[in-house]
């Protein structure tokens, strides 16, 4: 298993984990449960009228943070909008109960990937693990 598709596994697992962005001079935090690999790269969704979008659109730098089973996974880097049709399709396909919510046509749907990337896991037990991509 690659480094990018452990850290997937790692979010994927824990079912939430939290998005924070800046907002001018605040940092704002919430709960995400998407994570997906398309071509090599670590994917999110969002919509384009929720603020996250606007925030990422304005400054890309963003950090998300899990935990679970006592160990916590920080991922700094910044998030790049990938308006393909190809890229929505597929996290589209990789999570169907957005469906309900969103479409590749709706011209709301949004996925941002991960760029200069790092991930590390930590744990109280054992030393820090460190991916990039």
């Amino acid at each position: 298993m690659s480094g990018i598709e452990k850290v997937a596994e790692f979010l994927n697992s824990a079912g939430t984990y939290y998005l924070a962005t800046v907002d001018g001079d605040q940092a704002r935090v919430r709960p995400f449960g998407t994570a997906h690999i398309f071509e090599g790269k670590l994917y999110m969704q969002t919509g384009k009228v929720k603020n996250v979008s606007k925030q990422l659109h304005a400054n890309p730098k963003a950090e998300a943070c899990v935990f679970k089973d006592g160990v916590w996974l920080r991922i700094t880097g910044e998030l790049i909008a990938d308006d393909r049709r190809e890229a929505l399709t597929s996290m589209l396909d990789a999570y169907p109960q957005l469906r309900n919510m969103y479409s590749e046509d709706d011209g709301n749907t949004e996925v941002f990937y991960f760029q200069n990337a790092t991930a590390v896991f930590s744990s109280f037990t054992a030393a820090p693990e460190t991916i990039t991509f």
